[in-house]
């Protein structure tokens, strides 16, 4: 009897974490129970979300990029469902693509759901991922904890963020399940949500549910809606005064900077690491995916 096993990898990124499955011409079928057994923590390889790769030439959702990136990120968030972004992704990925000889140190584009990312690989240390602009949907958001609710700035990313400044992180609770917002048409198909407080000037720390996954170590899109919101709360929107902004955005899996220019263009910065390499039977993955 011959068994077929298909590779994966495993990365972090400011130890928000990720099964990555090297799958070039898109021949793996990932059905969202597929992508739920491998994150599973204790029955499967575990991870907050799933990096599938793939050439955008190969994949309906990203066959329209192929002109301006080769690679597509094909992500999809621990419950099984598909996410237009995921930042700590976006470096991870790269990082692999490096790691796998596509792509050489320097400058390259990475297709998304939410766009084409320009990203700068450096030959050490971090991953600088150029997230494009964030867009500041009107009217007022609410979201609560418990008996708390705080008002909370709408930032959309490519994905949704509702971002709450509190007095302290423990008001956040537990976040195992979704916090509640209102209005329910701010975001019809659910919300990352990130609750924020001050550690010094343009320094803040976060935590965060991300849609889909729950709680998690860290979270690049939400890191960037943190310092659009306490840039535009702190009167420093470089729009208006003609000079880039940077803040440091610690959360519980290491720091960020981010830095908005201008002309609104949002950098990101970080690190991504690589930790380990492996196979998986392809028949469990059936299996489990199809009982």
């Amino acid at each position: 009897m011959t068994h077929t096993t298909l590779p994966f990898l495993k990365g972090h990124g400011t130890e928000n974490d990720f099964v990555i499955v090297p799958d070039p011409d898109n021949a793996v079928d990932l059905p969202p129970t597929a992508v739920a057994a491998l994150c599973d923590r204790r029955a499967g390889i575990g991870a907050d979300g799933v990096l599938h790769v793939v050439r955008s030439a190969a994949h309906p959702d990203a066959a329209h990029l192929a002109d301006e990136a080769e690679w597509f990120m094909d992500y999809r968030n621990s419950d099984g469902s598909v996410a237009e972004m995921c930042g700590n992704g976006v470096r991870v990925f790269a990082r692999y693509l490096h790691h796998a000889g596509h792509v050489e140190p320097g400058d390259f584009a990475v297709a998304t759901r939410g766009g084409v990312k320009q990203v700068h690989l450096a030959k050490t240390g971090d991953v600088t991922v150029s997230m494009g602009r964030a867009r500041l949907p009107e009217g007022e958001v609410t979201v609560s904890v418990g008996e708390r609710s705080w008002p909370a700035l709408n930032v959309n990313m490519g994905n949704p963020h509702a971002v709450a400044f509190v007095e302290s992180l423990d008001h956040a609770g537990d976040l195992y399940s979704p916090p509640p917002f209102s209005p329910a048409s701010a975001y019809p198909t659910g919300v990352n949500v990130e609750f924020v407080v001050d550690r010094g000037p343009r320094h803040v720390a976060m935590r965060v549910h991300e849609r889909g996954s729950g709680e998690t170590r860290s979270c690049g899109t939400g890191a960037c809606a943190v310092a659009v919101a306490a840039i535009r709360r702190d009167g420093a929107d470089p729009a208006v005064t003609g000079e880039p902004v940077s803040y440091t955005v610690d959360l519980p899996g290491g720091t960020l900077v981010i830095t908005e220019h201008p002309d609104g263009r949002i950098d990101m910065t970080g690190p991504a690491v690589i930790v380990a390499a492996g196979e998986f039977e392809a028949d469990w993955l059936t299996e489990t995916a199809f009982a």
